[in-house]
């Protein structure tokens, strides 16, 4: 079997998988964020953090509980790092440096699980599962919840209000994300993945020396790492570790995971909003997206120039050979249209243009079909607008499932979209100014420019993955990429939660015969044509210096 062939057949079986358990995940997420009935465990959550989660909050209170959350997750986990050298299980490692303890804390509460460390030789057994793991869950429990809230805010009529955060939140954890994750851990161990408290060991003998190999609750935090769309792995190499990813089947098993709660999540709205064919069309979008990246990426990895390829069967470089390039290929484009950052393969080696590829999946802004809540309210975000431009192309206030798109609607849209390419540009300028930061990038010209606006990308749109060429271990980057992924994270929920409020608070329009189909393909195409003229328009500048001019060269 070819290397086509091979990537296609599992393209399209996970596209069965996906089929298979879309409907009934999404029905049960709508039913749990729809519930006025509490577990007995949940209310023992309330009960201890003094929550009343029967309480409807306006957005500006739903904020409030985001925000607040957020801020006491970010100091927890850096005081685990900074006191780790006298903690159990710390595997004789050291407290973690403040600036990188910092960039760590505030990459895994805003869910983008970047790491300037190496995990296996950084951070210890408490680290890793009451720190960084439990974060993995909380954290895409947060996107989920802001994500439920927009949905709410087209749902409801003239009240403004959007529901409970806490109530969101600890439902999403214990409902959702934990049932799902023990299932996922369990088909991960019985397929390989390390699960244990092991220390350190000697292993073997390697260019003259020994080897160190440590274990961990790996298959644990490897399925919240994909199924929350987090991405850090417990060891350097992530998802391209035989201890996190052994097999093919491991590897497909895990972009699965990755899109699973996605695309589940288009159902939820559909049913929410109380239309399951607005939710196809949101669907049909980021399928639309996702297939072409798909493609697009094997093309470029396949294609033959030069007898070192075409003796390797395409570019196999920094590609593990148990995935091959049909296996990387879906697993770096999955990976960098979610904002989950797990890699399998080493995204700097790739082609010019499939580097591009990869990063051109962020700058979309991570919505096909996104991360876990994030990319439904990207998407719903991007929707606003495309009924916006339709509205100007026919002469007619824009409405979208019932609600007028006003100025204060599209400004709130606006300036959603604006925030995260602002933060890339404006940091990978300031990097590239500066003299001391571009003594981090491994390479020079365009690839050494890819290098920087891939972090600072990857970063703001909370993704993890990196061009891994790049010293990013510095105080500069530790605390620009951490100042990155706190404002991409929690600045745009600022703006979702406030348009939110204002869709909430409207009166129902009643369809008339003028009114834009928004469940029709029509409209899908446009929502499409949209989000790649938006994104070209913005980044185009910065992909010709770099991706484009490596590839083309």
């Amino acid at each position: 079997m070819g290397p086509t062939t091979a990537g296609v057949l599992q393209a399209l079986a996970l596209i069965g998988a996906l089929a298979v358990a879309h409907v009934p995940l999404g029905n049960h997420m709508a039913r749990v964020y729809s519930s006025d009935r509490h577990w007995r465990v949940e209310k023992w959550i309330y009960k201890g953090i003094g929550a009343d989660p029967d309480t409807q909050m306006r957005w500006t209170s739903y904020l409030r509980g985001v925000l607040a959350f957020s801020v006491a997750g970010v100091l927890f986990l850096y005081l685990l790092q900074r006191l780790q050298g006298v903690l159990p299980g710390s595997l004789g490692f050291d407290a973690v440096a403040p600036a990188q303890a910092f960039n760590t804390a505030a990459s895994f509460v805003a869910n983008t699980n970047w790491q300037s460390y190496s995990g296996e030789q950084t951070m210890g057994h408490v680290v890793q599962t009451a720190g960084l793991a439990v974060q993995n869950f909380v954290s895409a429990a947060v996107g989920m919840a802001v994500a439920v809230a927009l949905v709410r805010g087209f749902a409801r009529t003239r009240g403004g209000e959007l529901g409970n955060f806490w109530s969101d939140l600890v439902r999403g954890v214990t409902r959702v994300l934990v049932p799902l994750a023990v299932v996922g851990a369990l088909v991960l161990v019985a397929c390989g993945v390390v699960q244990n408290f092991s220390g350190i060991h000697e292993v073997g003998q390697f260019m003259g020396g020994s080897q160190q190999w440590n274990g961990g609750a790996v298959a644990s935090q490897e399925v919240i790492k994909e199924l929350g769309t987090n991405g850090g792995g417990y060891f350097n190499a992530n998802s391209a570790h035989p201890f996190e990813n052994p097999t093919a089947f491991t590897n497909l098993f895990e972009v699965f995971l990755i899109l699973l709660i996605p695309v589940a999540l288009t159902r939820t709205f559909g049913v929410m909003a109380g239309s399951v064919r607005q939710g196809y069309a949101i669907l049909a979008a980021m399928a639309t997206i996702w297939v072409g990246f798909v493609a697009l990426m094997m093309w470029t990895e396949l294609a033959h120039h030069g007898p070192a390829l075409q003796a390797a069967g395409g570019a196999m470089e920094g590609k593990e050979l148990r995935f091959g390039i049909g296996g990387s290929s879906l697993f770096a484009v999955s990976t960098t249209l979610t904002s989950t950052g797990a890699v399998d393969s080493f995204h700097s080696s790739y082609t010019g243009l499939g580097g591009g590829i990869a990063l051109l999946g962020m700058m979309l802004g991570e919505i096909a079909p996104g991360g876990v809540g994030s990319g439904l309210y990207g998407m719903l975000i991007m929707a606003v607008v495309a009924v916006f431009i339709a509205g100007l192309m026919v002469g007619r206030t824009p409405e979208y499932l019932g609600k007028k798109i006003g100025p204060r609607e599209i400004k709130l849209a606006a300036v959603y979209i604006l925030i995260t390419p602002a933060l890339v540009l404006v940091f990978t300028a300031l990097s590239l100014a500066l003299p001391t930061p571009p003594h981090s990038m491994l390479n020079p010209g365009a690839h050494g420019f890819s290098e920087v606006l891939y972090a600072f990308t990857s970063a703001a749109n909370n993704n993890g993955s990196a061009f891994a060429g790049l010293n990013a271990n510095t105080d500069w980057f530790n605390t620009t990429t951490g100042l990155a992924m706190l404002l991409g994270r929690f600045l745009p929920m600022v703006f979702v939660l406030a348009l939110a409020g204002s869709l909430a608070g409207q009166r129902p329009v009643p369809v008339t015969a003028g009114t834009l189909r928004t469940e029709k393909p029509m409209f899908t195409g446009l929502l499409v044509g949209a989000i790649l003229i938006i994104v070209g328009l913005t980044y185009f500048p910065a992909l010709a210096l770099g991706p484009l001019a490596e590839g083309l060269a």
